[in-house]
């Protein structure tokens, strides 16, 4: 597989345990031009091995994963991670602060922000 982006490309890695709301992120973020989706995973390991292994400008992350977390994997990779939009059904206060220590960019909560989704997203776009 071809990782080599266009310099205004955002590369996406998506991290989600729900196939149905992996889909639905999928279509919304494929409708914005120069968002590519380089990998969509379930658990925390995986995450981590994907941030090792692609050229990832964004990650999309669940709190709640089918192995470990969305905070194991953000404290795993400490301050060298992409800009991070955690995305949950777990919109709690202290989730919330959490996420804010460790840098998090963005906490969306699906139920009620999941349509701001994709304006974050293009706000990302790097300069040509």
């Amino acid at each position: 597989m071809d990782e080599a982006a266009s310099p205004a490309e955002i590369r996406v890695l998506l991290v989600e345990d729900s196939p149905r709301i992996a889909e639905r992120i999928r279509e919304l973020l494929e409708q914005e031009a120069g968002v590519r989706i380089l990998a969509t995973v379930d658990s925390e390991s995986q995450a981590l091995q994907a941030l090792r292994q692609l050229p990832v400008d964004l990650m999309i992350l669940d709190l709640q994963l089918k192995v470990g977390t969305g905070f194991g994997v953000l404290e795993a990779i400490g301050i060298k991670r992409p800009p991070t939009i955690v995305m949950t059904n777990y919109g709690l206060p202290q989730y919330r602060e959490r996420a804010r220590h460790f840098g998090v960019e963005h906490f969306l909560n699906k139920a009620q922000d999941f349509e701001k989704l994709p304006g974050l997203v293009a706000g990302l776009r790097k300069p040509h």
